[in-house]
C-alpha cells in the first residue's frame, strides 16, 4: 500500500513519469503518514472495541492502556478518542453513561469521601493520542466513579494507524478513505515550498482530500439508514437554513 500512496502523492505533485523526483521520497512518506493519522481521527474510521480493567479503588485510566490488539496484524496503533464505554456482566455487558468534564469534576470527584460502587458514570479528561508505543507518554485518558471490584471495561475507540514502512505494513485505513490520503500528503508537500504558487496549490489540494472524504463516509452510510453515522451531512440542511426556497 505504501508504493501505491507514495507514486500516487507523486502524480499529483508533478507528470507523471517524470525524470526527477520534486521531493524526494522519505519526506513522502513522512507525509503519507501524517495524512494518514490525521484521516483517521477527522473520519473516525479506525475503529475497534477495546478493553481495560479497572483496579479497585482506581479513578483514572490511559487510553494507552486499552487493550486494541496487536499493532503489527490489525494496523492499529493507539487510541485517539473513546466513544463509549460499557462493562462487562454476567454474559454480557452494560452502558456506562458519560458525562463531560466539568460536570463529572463538580458533581463526582466534588467529594472527600467518595463512594466505592460499579461503574455508573465516566469523562473523558486528558486529550489526544500517546504518540508511538513509547509507554512513557501519557495521551488521552478518562476517569470513571470509584470501581469497588475489579470491572472489565469494553472500550469503543477511535484509533490511529501503524506507520507505513513498506507493502507489508497492514493498513488500518478502509477503502475508500485510503483515496483521500495522497491528496493529504501532497497538500504537506506543497505547503512545504514555501512559496506562494505552491500554497494556493495546496488548497486546491485541501478540498480535493475534503470531498474524497466526504465521499468515503457517504458511501460507508447504507442508503436506507443515511444518518448513521454522525459526520454525514443532513441531505435536507439548505432547505432548513432557507437556502432552499425559490
Amino acid at each position: 500500500m505504501l508504493t501505491a500512496y507514495q507514486t500516487d502523492t507523486q502524480n499529483l505533485l508533478q507528470k507523471p513519469g517524470a525524470s526527477t523526483p520534486l521531493y524526494d521520497t522519505t519526506s513522502i512518506t513522512r507525509w503519507i503518514n501524517i495524512a494518514r493519522g490525521q484521516l483517521a481521527g477527522e473520519a473516525e474510521c479506525v475503529r475497534t472495541i477495546g478493553t481495560i480493567s479497572t483496579v479497585v479503588g482506581q479513578q483514572a485510566y490511559n487510553f494507552a492502556d486499552i487493550d486494541i490488539g496487536v499493532s503489527a496484524t490489525t494496523g492499529r496503533e493507539g487510541v485517539i478518542n473513546v466513544r463509549r464505554v460499557a462493562y462487562a456482566v454476567g454474559g454480557g455487558q452494560r452502558w456506562i453513561p458519560s458525562f463531560s468534564w466539568e460536570w463529572f469534576d463538580y458533581y463526582y470527584l466534588n467529594n472527600p469521601v467518595p463512594a466505592g460502587s460499579y461503574p455508573q458514570q465516566w469523562a473523558q479528561f486528558a486529550q489526544g493520542a500517546a504518540p508511538g508505543s513509547t509507554g512513557t507518554a501519557q495521551g488521552g485518558s478518562f476517569y470513571i466513579n470509584t470501581p469497588d471490584a475489579i470491572y472489565t471495561l469494553y472500550c469503543d475507540c477511535v484509533c490511529y494507524p501503524i506507520t507505513l514502512v513498506d507493502d507489508t505494513t497492514v493498513e488500518a485505513i478502509p477503502y475508500l478513505w485510503t483515496d483521500a490520503v495522497p491528496y493529504f500528503a501532497a497538500y504537506y508537500a506543497l505547503l512545504s515550498a514555501q512559496a506562494g504558487v505552491r500554497i494556493a496549490e495546496a488548497e486546491k489540494m485541501m478540498e480535493l482530500y475534503t470531498k474524497f472524504v466526504q465521499r468515503a463516509r457517504r458511501s460507508a452510510n447504507p442508503s436506507v439508514n443515511t444518518h448513521q453515522y454522525e459526520q454525514s451531512q443532513d441531505p435536507a440542511a439548505q432547505a432548513k437554513f432557507g437556502q432552499g426556497a425559490a
